[in-house]
């Protein structure tokens, strides 16, 4: 299927869609960096730009529309107003792409806090707002450990379908490939997912292979807890304190925190994807990507209901 991105980052959902078989053919962000890093290792079809200076009317046509928004200012006081709130421009772009668009599908990330966000407020704001644009919404909770990301990262996945569709070509969310205790493999821990790695102060030649000094100290706080190298990791983050640092997830060995590198493997992409910015920038980038092998299932579906519509 054809595929606009919107706050496409370093591409990480991106790369999961084109890897099942479909196509970008309209990316954006406003991070430099991380388009730099689009650029090198996915396409030259990203733009570089803040969503102000873009005309909807513009974008090409598509059959979805895909992206993550920020959700920081809907009101619980008064839903009327949502998508006039100044901080809602990257939502209000989205929606309005989707609803000038009419693009079949639509698939949105978002963090779980969303859904207790203003009470609850805020996501039915979004869903209604989405059933005015012509669309049926289905909202699921994902643990990405569930689907092989060596990761107890949990997200929100918003599906829209065009209302036209019909039931016949309805999206299937996929099914977990991997499970905590069950009949499913069990979870990927972060020491099968690293654990070949050499040393990073040892002479080697692993793209992004560098780590944060940040000093390991380890209290009840999201970035300082230890890591059980047996189980899956904490979320990798995009920030880490209460100023918008990055704070690396602490290596199980508890001497230093993740590379660059293995921080990307534990979010699945690939060893030979080149991160372009400073250390920070690059540890912000990975922290904000869906995970490349879940998001390649969300193509994989994609790719059975186009065959499932030409049939």
């Amino acid at each position: 299927m054809k595929i606009i991105s919107l706050f496409s980052g370093a591409g990480g959902l991106d790369l999961g869609l084109i890897q099942a078989g479909n196509m970008i053919i309209w990316a954006n962000d406003i991070d430099k960096d991380a388009v730099a890093t689009y650029r090198e290792n996915i396409g030259g079809h990203i733009i570089c730009d803040d969503i102000k200076n873009i005309d909807i009317s513009t974008l090409p046509d598509a059959d979805v529309v895909v992206g993550g928004f920020p959700c920081q200012g809907f009101s619980q006081a008064n839903r009327l107003r949502t998508l006039e709130d100044d901080r809602n421009q990257l939502y209000h772009f989205f929606c309005n792409t989707v609803k000038r668009k009419q693009p079949k599908y639509f698939i949105a990330e978002n963090v779980r806090g969303i859904l207790s966000l203003s009470k609850g407020e805020a996501i039915r704001q979004i869903l209604s707002d989405f059933t005015a644009a012509g669309y049926t919404t289905s909202v699921n909770i994902v643990n990405m450990a569930d689907y092989g990301v060596p990761q107890t990262r949990q997200r929100v996945i918003i599906i829209g379908q065009r209302l036209d569709l019909g039931e016949e070509l309805h999206f299937i969310f996929p099914n977990p490939t991997h499970s905590k205790n069950g009949e499913l493999p069990h979870w990927v821990s972060i020491r099968e997912a690293i654990d070949h790695f050499p040393d990073p102060d040892s002479d080697n030649d692993i793209l992004n292979h560098i780590y944060s000094a940040y000093k390991v100290e380890y209290r009840n706080f999201t970035g300082h807890r230890k890591t059980d190298p047996d189980k899956p990791s904490p979320t990798i983050l995009a920030r880490g304190n209460g100023k918008g640092g990055v704070c690396a997830i602490p290596h199980y060995n508890g001497k230093r925190r993740l590379t660059i590198r293995e921080s990307a493997s534990l979010q699945t992409f690939p060893e030979d994807f080149h991160f372009v910015g400073t250390m920070n920038s690059c540890y912000r980038q990975i922290g904000n990507a869906v995970p490349v092998i879940f998001a390649r299932k969300l193509g994989e579906e994609l790719m059975r209901l186009e065959k499932e519509e030409n049939i």
